[in-house]
Parts: structure tokens; C-alpha cells; sequence
């Protein structure tokens, strides 16, 4: 009989942390009731605290460290041995970091110097020391180089490093500049030297012009790594390809297949079709191009997508996945062209059930290339009472063959979006903001992104496909050869969840305690907020308190979507999460080359962590160049004022959204000199200590831009007008814990004289609520 106890001891005595699986398989248990009464104690040790289920679904004690994470050098002794520390990890609240010893390999270690960080796989030695080995070294191939602006002073030429983080500027020797004048954006190598003041560097390449537009999103690209050029072998390899014949693929070229897509987008990687079935319910296809086809396991197109993981959207470009051969010509389902395809025939009841599926290689013809807004104007006419209709004349870009097409695929999204709501899927629709950008690559403004019907519909067809195809794999029951990348989304942790109760309580909202949280409790919680005025910061904070989406090859569900299983399958030109599923699925189901290698299959943990992290870097850099862009628009704007909301309250200072641009700025708390001020935690607010002014987390207030750098993306605000005398939520009661003056920190500049801006307000989280398509801006759909 199973003892807790000693279910505990093998999870204590594991050097790295274990699945339900490798527990049953550790225990010799194959099935069923030795199996259920395992997954029952389980869960009552994860209740006690005595385990906790890590990212994936393994488990391990509580103060263990995942089997994979991404570590920081943090000593190197005289001996040589190099030692690290976990990034994500905070010794506030979790105690002194174990000590991580990382093991010597041939390729990465002479690179692990101090601040070099890399992504590990970790074996745990004892309670306090874990052995790590190096999966991949993240960032030393640039860590002694700086992208900077070069500067001339009455000392001599510098780069000012254009990261809010630096602290210093760089000297460069007169010889070394190397052709670069004041104020080009420069990439300098740092020199060796003892004894200097200030490190220098020689300047080794040269990007741009300080005011050229462009070089707003260089920064941020170069920043995390990336390049718009494709190695030499790459492209040679995109060369030649063709689309293959039919002869072993399902002829699907009658079907009036649609692409639904943004305006201005260029690679078209989803095509869609609806019918009603007798059965009251619809019969669906959603084919997607069929990137396995010519991009093989470990050929040169592989190995670079596989580096890069997925594309990167800028405001005013795409760092693609792949070539442009691929991505926007043989892989884009361009209307009136054959293009091989793998498509998945699906069908739901009339309650939007899935009842069967059949995924295929098929050679498909799109009948129409058709944008969101049109086709959502075209549906509201035909459903307008005839005296609100708009003229014909608008709908002549919808060839006729596709138009009662259209119509069926919005009657089959109303079944699919109420089985949505039904099952009680996450719904934070928050409003996103989108950079308009003119001709010459410059910012011109920001606008609210439209998200229409049209939008849900193409969602709730790929998320369906994206089920079906973790389904698919999960029938085969045979995870070793034909394995599944899921996309899993845990859910929030209990102090995640308490702080979350804890702040909607304050607005007279309560959330159960002693529950296992369902997404649909979440739902509700957002119902009751939409009765406030208060809806937007309470779906924020929600969104906060979530996991962070990831790959895994181990299923914990999607809690965000409410799903048992789910896998990334509709966009493998951008995403290699999507490929690396299409390659299991040709082999599960004999459907051709092209299939996922024996290679792949030993290492896919591996390569979820890696294209987790990619994704995580793409998001950064995203993020980055907005708020570049952003700031640069605003820097001749200086002096003026605007309405904003506070988003986030620290020890450091407020930061603001600036309502109309959706810019995150930051008051420093040396600009709030009237008082001392104390960070209540538990209240989100600072508090003078003398003048008990309060400024809290949500309230509006009025701000002045004193500084704004669209280099480094610095937005520095001050309070104006009423504010200054305080911001606070009318009829809110928050629990309030004013610390010790300790908690205090005043504001300062750094040697660089900048604002300490190097924190941001808290992360909006991991998991979006719409993923899965593209947009000329940072892609919103990450499920």
C-alpha cells in the first residue's frame, strides 16, 4: 500500500524534479488503483505544502529550483569554480538562494563570467547546492559589447550606452573610433585594462544616425540578440524550393478556403472553411501551410529557426523566423495559388463540442485573401435592417463564391464562442494600443487596436485546431515516439491568488477561500468589476497574478483557456513550437517526409526550454521598442500635461500610464520632496508620514513630462495641478500595513545622472487571452 511518507522521501532523495510518471514508474505502479490513490496523495502533500508542482507539472520539495531555469554567475572563486544564482528568484520572499555550481563543458564555460547567464539543467546535491549544466549561454556573445551613442565631450569622444540600466558611460580612444561621429549609434568592443577609471572601448560597427527612425527598433533588436539577416546558408537553402505535386495529399483545392487576416499583414499561414452538417452542428477545416514540408529536421533552415524560435514584430518591421522565400511566398496561403497545406477536418455538435477529427497533408487553393474589417462590415450589412445597409459597392473585394461561406463561419463561431464561455475560458479583453507609423518610419500616434467578431471568429477556429492536435497526438498513447509540445498554463500560485483576493475584496468583490481556483470564479470576479469604474485595474491586476505560458513536453492543461490539452499548431511559420507539432503529427499518422527526428525526440525538454525563453526575449524586445517609440514621440512633447492612471506603486517612486498613449513613465520619489513617504504594501500606496498624503495604485492623476528619451525609452513624469496633494480611490477600503521607515527609499540619479528607471511596473503577465495570429505590431495572441 502507498504510504505518504514514502512518496515524499523518493521526491526529497531525486536530484532534479519528477513527473507523476517517473513517481509511478520509480514505485513499479502501471495502473489503476495504485494510480488514482497516487495522484490523490499527491495532491494532498501539494496541499500541505510539503511539495509544490514546478513549471511542466513536476514536482518537487518546496525550496527546490525547476529541473531547467535560466542562472546569473554570481561568484567565481580563486580556485576557478563558478558559481550562480537563480534569475526569477527573490530573497525577500523565498529566503537566501541555494548556492549553484555550474559544471565545467568544452563549449560554454570559459564564457561564464561574472553577470553571464545561462539556461541550465540542474541537479540538486543537497538542500543548498545544485550542480548545473549548461544548456545554453544567453548572453556572453555580446556581453562585452555596448550599442551606444557616440558623444563628444571636452575629455574626448564617449558611447553612452543607450540601456536605462547603465550606469556609466564608456571612453573611446581617438584611434579607436574607427569612422564614428557624434551622435551615431555605435556598437563598441570593451578594452582590457587596469588601473582605468572608466573602462573603454573601441568602436566596431556602425548602425545608424541617432535620428534616424529606424534605429529605434535597432536598439531594442540589437539589444536582445537579434538579426533581420539570414546566414548565407540559410537563404542558399530557401532557394529552388517548389510546392509539391498532389500524389499523397488530399485534394482540397475546391473548397472556398478563405484567408481573414490584418491589412497590412504579408504572410498568410491560415486558410478556414465552415458548413452545417445534418446533425445540427458544422463540419470545419483549417489548414495551415506546410512548413515541415521544406523546412527538414537539422538542415540549415531548421537550425536557424530553431535559434530564433519564432519572429519578432517590431512597430515598423518583422525579425522573421524564416527566410522571406518561405514565410512570405511558398509558406503564405496566397490567394488563387496551390500551396501545400496541413489541414485538419473538424467537427462539433450544435453545442460546439468536438466530435471527431482527421488531420491530413493536403494541396489547397485559397479563393479569397480577406481582411478582419471587411469581413466584419460585410456580416453586420447582411444582418442590418435594409434601410441601415451601406452600399454594394463595399463588399466588391468579397469575390460571391465566398460570401455564404462567410456567413456559415459566423454562425459556427457563436457556437464554438458560447461552448467557450460555457466551460468558463479566462475572459480579460483588455484594450490594447496600436503604434501608427508613417512612411518614413516614424511615430505619428497610437490608437486602440480594433478587436472585432471577425478577430474572435479566426481565434476560436485555431484554438480548436490547436486542441484537436494535442488530442491527435495523445490518441497514439505513445509519448516516447510520437510526442506533443504543449503549451500549458498553470495556475496562480496561492500567494499570487491571496494578494489577488485581498485587493478585489477591497472593492466589495469576494473570491471563495479553501477552493481550487477555477478560471470561471476568475470570470465572475471580472462580471462584478464591470459593474465599477474600476474594471480595467482590477482585470490588470488579475492578469498579474497569472502564470507564464510556456512549452512543455509534460501536460498540465491550460488554465487560462480552461482546457485539459492544448498545443501551438496553427502558425509554424512564426512559431517552431508549431512546426516541431506538425513534425509528430506526420509521423503519428504516416503522413510523409518531413516528420520529427529521432534527435528532436531525446532532446525536446531541452528544446522547449529554449524557444520558452525565446519567446520571453521576443516579448522583452517588443515591449522595449514600443516604449522607444513612444518615448521618442513624446520627447517633443516635454512640459506638457496628461491625464494618466497609476499602475504601479513601489518603494522607488509611481509608475504612470499615460492614458492617451498608453505609455508606462515613472515618478521618481526624489520629485515627491514635501514628505517622507512609506510604501504600504498592503494598501498599494505610498504614504506621508507627516502629511498622511496618499497616492494608490489605480487612482487618476494629472502628470508633467520632465524627461523622455527615446534611446534608452526613459520616461520620466511629475505630478501636477490637484495631484500633488494626493490620489486615492473613492470608496475603497484596502487593508492597510504601513511598515517601518526601512521600506522607504528615496529617489535618486544614478552616475549617469539618469532616473533610477532600471524596474518596471509589475509584469502584465505571461498569459493573453487572445494568441495565436499576427499583427504588424507586438503579436497580442500568446495563449
Amino acid at each position: 500500500m502507498l504510504k505518504k511518507s514514502d512518496i515524499l522521501d523518493f521526491i526529497r532523495s531525486v536530484s532534479a524534479p519528477v513527473t507523476k510518471r517517473e513517481v509511478a514508474r520509480g514505485f513499479g505502479i502501471k495502473g489503476g488503483e495504485n494510480r488514482v490513490a497516487l495522484k490523490q496523495i499527491l495532491k494532498a502533500l501539494e496541499a500541505e505544502e510539503a511539495i509544490i508542482k514546478q513549471p511542466g507539472g513536476a514536482y518537487s520539495v518546496p525550496k527546490g529550483l525547476p529541473g531547467v531555469c535560466v542562472v546569473e554567475v554570481c561568484e567565481i572563486t580563486a580556485d576557478g569554480d563558478v558559481f550562480a544564482r537563480p534569475v526569477d528568484w527573490s530573497d525577500e520572499v523565498q529566503g537566501e538562494a541555494p548556492r549553484i555550481e555550474i559544471v565545467p563543458d568544452k563549449k560554454h564555460f570559459a564564457h561564464m563570467k561574472d553577470k553571464a547567464r545561462a539556461l541550465v539543467r540542474l541537479s540538486r546535491q543537497s538542500e543548498t547546492l545544485y550542480e548545473a549544466k549548461i544548456i545554453k549561454a544567453l548572453d556572453y556573445e555580446k556581453s562585452a559589447n555596448i550599442l551606444g551613442i557616440v558623444r563628444y565631450t571636452k575629455h574626448g569622444p564617449i558611447l553612452a550606452p543607450t540601456d536605462k540600466k547603465a550606469k556609466y558611460d564608456f571612453d573611446i580612444n581617438p584611434g579607436d573610433l574607427n569612422g564614428a561621429q557624434e551622435g551615431d549609434l555605435a556598437v563598441g568592443e570593451v578594452q582590457r585594462g587596469r588601473g582605468i577609471k572608466r573602462k573603454r572601448v573601441r568602436i566596431t560597427e556602425i548602425l545608424g544616425k541617432q535620428g534616424d527612425p529606424q534605429a529605434i527598433s535597432l536598439i531594442s533588436l540589437y539589444e536582445a540578440g537579434l538579426s533581420e539577416e539570414f546566414p548565407d546558408t540559410v537563404l542558399d537553402a530557401a532557394k529552388g524550393l517548389k510546392v509539391p505535386p498532389l500524389k499523397g495529399r488530399e485534394d482540397l483545392r475546391d473548397y472556398p478556403l478563405v484567408t481573414i487576416d490584418g491589412a497590412d499583414a504579408r504572410d498568410f499561414d491560415d486558410a478556414v472553411f465552415a458548413e452545417k452538417t445534418d446533425n445540427g452542428g458544422f463540419h470545419l477545416i483549417v489548414a495551415i501551410a506546410d512548413v515541415a514540408y521544406y523546412v527538414r529536421p537539422n538542415a540549415p533552415l531548421d537550425i536557424e529557426a530553431q535559434k530564433r524560435g519564432n519572429s519578432t514584430y517590431f512597430p515598423d518591421r518583422v525579425v522573421p523566423m524564416l527566410p522571406e522565400a518561405l514565410s512570405n511566398d511558398l509558406c503564405s496561403l496566397r490567394p488563387h495559388e496551390d500551396r501545400a497545406c496541413m489541414a485538419v477536418h473538424l467537427y462539433i455538435d450544435a453545442d460546439g463540442q468536438m466530435t471527431k477529427y482527421k488531420f491530413v497533408r493536403g494541396l489547397m487553393k485559397s479563393k479569397a485573401r480577406l481582411v478582419y474589417e471587411q469581413v466584419q462590415y460585410y456580416y453586420d450589412q447582411i444582418n442590418a435592417s435594409p434601410s441601415n445597409r451601406g452600399s454594394d459597392e463595399l463588399f466588391e473585394k468579397i469575390p460571391d463564391q465566398v460570401r455564404d461561406a462567410i456567413l456559415v463561419l459566423y454562425e459556427a463561431y457563436r457556437t464554438l464562442d458560447a461552448a467557450r464561455q460555457k466551460r468558463g475560458a479566462l475572459d480579460l479583453d483588455l484594450p490594447e494600443r496600436q503604434i501608427l507609423i508613417d512612411e518614413r518610419g516614424q511615430m505619428i500616434g497610437v490608437k486602440p487596436r480594433l478587436r472585432l467578431d471577425a478577430h474572435k471568429l479566426i481565434e476560436e477556429f485555431m484554438i480548436l485546431a490547436n486542441v484537436a492536435a494535442a488530442s491527435a497526438l495523445e490518441a497514439k498513447r505513445d509519448a516516447q515516439s510520437y510526442p506533443c509540445v504543449y503549451r500549458i498554463h498553470d495556475r496562480p500560485k496561492s500567494d499570487r491568488l491571496d494578494e489577488m483576493r485581498d485587493f478585489v475584496e477591497s472593492f466589495g468583490i469576494s473570491l471563495p477561500k479553501g477552493q481550487v481556483m477555477q478560471s470561471g470564479q476568475i470570470n465572475g470576479i471580472l462580471r462584478q468589476a464591470a459593474k465599477t469604474p474600476y474594471s480595467h485595474l482590477i482585470s490588470q491586476v488579475i492578469l498579474r497574478s497569472q502564470a507564464q505560458a510556456v512549452y512543455s513536453p509534460d501536460n498540465i492543461g491550460h488554465f487560462g483557456l480552461a482546457l485539459q490539452r492544448y498545443a501551438h499548431f496553427t502558425s509554424p511559420i512564426r512559431r517552431y513550437a508549431d512546426l516541431l507539432v506538425h513534425r509528430s503529427l506526420i509521423n503519428a499518422y504516416d503522413l510523409g517526409p518531413g516528420g520529427l527526428s529521432d534527435e528532436e525526440i531525446a532532446r525536446l525538454d531541452e528544446i522547449c526550454g529554449h524557444i520558452s525563453s525565446t519567446e520571453r526575449t521576443s516579448m522583452e524586445a517588443e515591449r522595449s521598442a514600443v516604449d522607444r517609440f513612444t518615448s521618442s514621440y513624446l520627447s517633443e512633447q516635454v512640459g506638457a500635461e496628461f491625464a494618466g492612471r497609476i499602475t504601479g506603486v513601489t518603494r522607488f517612486g509611481l509608475f504612470v500610464e499615460l492614458l492617451e498613449s498608453g505609455a508606462d513613465g515613472l515618478v521618481p520619489m526624489k520629485s515627491l520632496s514635501d514628505d517622507f513617504y512609506i510604501h504600504d504594501e498592503k494598501g498599494h500606496a505610498l504614504v506621508g508620514r507627516k502629511n498622511k498624503k496618499l497616492f494608490r495604485l489605480g487612482a487618476p492623476v494629472t502628470v508633467r513630462i520632465t524627461e523622455a528619451d527615446g534611446l534608452t525609452g526613459s520616461l520620466v513624469l511629475r505630478l501636477s495641478g490637484k495631484s500633488m496633494n494626493g490620489a486615492d480611490i473613492p470608496g475603497v477600503r484596502f487593508k492597510s500595513r504601513v511598515p517601518d521607515e526601512q521600506s522607504h527609499r528615496r529617489g535618486g540619479k544614478n552616475s549617469r545622472g539618469r532616473s533610477n528607471r532600471s524596474q518596471r511596473p509589475p509584469s502584465k503577465g505571461g498569459f493573453k487571452k487572445s494568441g495565436g495570429r499576427k499583427h504588424s505590431g507586438p503579436p497580442s495572441k500568446r495563449k
